[in-house]
């Protein structure tokens, strides 16, 4: 009984770490409870060492069944290590036409939403994204947590 405990956790552990091992970054701002202000920017800073490789990244949205909407939109600022900012506006889909929630997850559901996909990044050092809601509400309710992931995309 002991062993195949200890064979199944050690699974476990190498199934965990072989899903994440192309993971540069993976970080969550919370919301406020209150609710997201829409003049409050989530910033997210990560550093790059590889400029041969190709990127993949991600946006996560997280949120409670009471979000008034079906979709969602986010400003993004980009600044590179030499203090360039591009900026960006995506649109996501958080429910289908019939309002059915997209994503995973029960009282809580989680969105991944691809941002930039194999993309170069020409520079090594550190970057920052801040986020903002693009929707019309001053404060937005019903937003749990958004969260950026960046990984190396394995060729």
């Amino acid at each position: 009984m002991k062993i195949s405990k200890l064979v199944i956790g050690l699974f476990l552990i190498v199934a965990f770490t072989a899903c994440n091992q192309n993971e540069v970054y993976f970080r969550y701002n919370p919301i406020p409870t209150s609710g997201w202000d829409k003049d409050s920017l989530l910033v997210f800073d990560y550093n790059i060492e590889d400029t041969i490789s190709k990127y993949d990244i991600f946006i996560h949205v997280r949120h409670f069944g009471n979000y008034p909407y079906q979709n969602f939109w986010l400003f993004l600022e980009n600044t590179n290590p030499d203090s360039v900012v591009t900026k960006d506006t995506i649109e996501c889909y958080l429910a289908d036409q019939y309002g059915k929630w997209l994503g995973s997850g029960n009282a809580i559901k989680e969105m991944p939403i691809f941002y930039k996909q194999q993309i170069l990044i020409p520079d090594t050092g550190n970057y920052q994204l801040k986020i903002g809601h693009g929707m019309r509400d001053s404060v937005l309710t019903g937003i749990k947590e958004i969260g950026v992931r960046v990984e190396l995309v394995r060729q």
